[in-house]
């Protein structure tokens, strides 16, 4: 019973942290940036560029595949989609039309559907099938 709440530990561990790492990332590579453009015809584009988007996704790709590989898969799926989505509500929260929960809900599904499919699809490499 020792044994098994032994290896039950780092994995619920795992969680937190990559929550952590999760929010980290989001504010290295979309944090400083939270100024819309604004055209000479009056549309607006941003705050986001579209390199500060791959470049979250290309660094939580990366975490996610080493976590899941190390059998670290709760850790990657759950505490990656919570940090990713308690980023995007503290970034967007401010939002007067209250249309903000629509984004960081999509986000939180599509968070969790790439960290399962990803995490899933390491584990199975892992053990060769």
């Amino acid at each position: 019973m020792r044994q098994g709440l032994l290896k039950s530990v780092p994995q619920l561990l795992s969680i937190p942290v990559l929550a952590g790492v999760s929010l980290v990332a989001w504010a290295v590579w979309l944090g400083w940036d939270q100024h819309r453009a604004v055209h000479p015809d009056g549309s607006t584009t941003g705050p986001y560029e579209a390199w500060q988007v791959i470049g979250l996704v290309l660094t939580l790709l990366i975490v996610v595949c080493w976590v899941a590989y190390r059998g670290y898969i709760a850790g990657g799926v759950l505490g990656t989609t919570a940090g990713v989505t308690l980023a995007a509500y503290a970034a967007w929260s401010d939002d007067p039309t209250g249309l903000f929960a629509v984004g960081v809900g999509l986000v939180m599904i599509g968070s969790f559907a790439t960290t399962s499919l990803v995490s899933v699809v390491i584990a199975f490499r892992r053990r060769g099938l």
